[in-house]
């Protein structure tokens, strides 16, 4: 072949996509800045002569920039979301755009119980005493915290990653409540230790909440005022999902006014931006965005964007297309 196919990585990303993506051959421009993300303006000047786009979450990609490429034949998002990319214009342009699913599920399930496990026995308030004045010993009624153990846990979403959650908070003697869209079928239920039901009486009922839904305008402040009078005042919220589901004024309100006990926050309305009200909170536990920041999740990610590239130069279709362009 004369022309060498060029791969723009909008981004530092694991060796092991470069790997892949070298051993085909293909040229390969990295934005390798560890300290800070591609401007729009680098982007559009590194661009304009890519046949592939690689890139990170964080990054936008709207329509001026898929106009500033018109060799482009593939946009691979690196990263389950893709609110982050204009789609429908990528498709209006059969640029196909892929998506990293299913391979940050184990991961993002273990970091949303962590975080429920964490809260229940004030873990974080444990560290922060024993760095700071310590404590006077072993007391009967010193720092309690509560056990999952029989608790009710309210699941808003179950796709891969809340059926995840659900089966290892099912291991803890947790019951479990369930909402979304369709109903799971008998069999999955009754393995998970999950009962259907609505949004409204997991509000009401549930001990601890946890949202995996995605950020689109139907979930935007799904949680918010109305919702933390409605929970009870025992109750936390887990958010490792997307940030805006939660109206996180309204959750400061209902955590310093004790409407709900606590809350797990691994993402942000405004990210990277965290409020600052949370920070001086005892009953909040702050993450960042680690759902699936380990060595396993972002390898296997990896994998799948330099894949989908090899897979798009030599003519074949790529998995997990999510616009629509055959």
């Amino acid at each position: 072949r004369e022309h060498m196919s060029k791969v723009l990585i909008a981004g530092r990303i694991p060796e092991h996509a470069l790997n892949i993506l070298k051993d085909a051959g293909l040229d390969i421009d990295v934005y390798d800045d560890s300290k800070s993300l591609i401007t729009k303006d680098e982007l559009s000047k590194r661009i304009t002569d890519k046949d592939f786009l690689i890139t990170p979450l964080s990054t936008q990609v709207d329509s001026d920039i898929i106009d500033k490429a018109p060799n482009l034949k593939l946009i691979a998002n690196y990263g389950a979301g893709f609110n982050n990319i204009d789609v429908d214009y990528a498709k209006s342009k059969g640029i196909p755009v892929t998506n990293t699913p299913k391979v940050s599920t184990v991961s993002t399930a273990e970091v949303t119980c962590g975080l429920m496990i964490a809260l229940s026995h004030r873990m974080m308030e444990g560290d922060t005493l024993m760095r700071h004045e310590g404590f006077s010993g072993w007391a009967p009624l010193f720092f309690l915290g509560h056990e999952l153990a029989h608790k009710t846990l309210g699941i808003i979403g179950m796709g891969q990653i809340g059926q995840a959650v659900a089966k290892r908070m099912h291991a803890f003697d947790m019951d479990i409540l369930y909402t979304q869209r369709h109903q799971l079928d008998p069999e999955t239920e009754k393995t998970l230790g999950a009962k259907f039901t609505t949004t409204d009486d997991i509000i009401k009922n549930a001990d601890i909440i946890t949202l995996h839904l995605p950020a689109t305008p139907k979930t935007h402040h799904m949680i918010g005022a109305e919702q933390f009078k409605q929970m009870k005042n025992s109750a936390m919220l887990i958010n490792a999902a997307r940030g805006p589901i939660i109206d996180e004024a309204a959750l400061y309100d209902a955590l310093v006014n004790h409407e709900i006990a606590g809350a797990g926050l691994d993402v942000y309305e405004k990210e990277p931006h965290v409020d600052d009200g949370f920070k001086s909170l005892k009953n909040v536990v702050l993450t960042p965005h680690i759902g699936n920041a380990t060595v396993e999740a972002r390898d296997a990610m990896a994998e799948i964007v330099a894949k989908n590239t090899v897979a798009m130069d030599k003519g074949d279709k790529p998995k997990y297309v999510i616009n629509g362009v055959e």
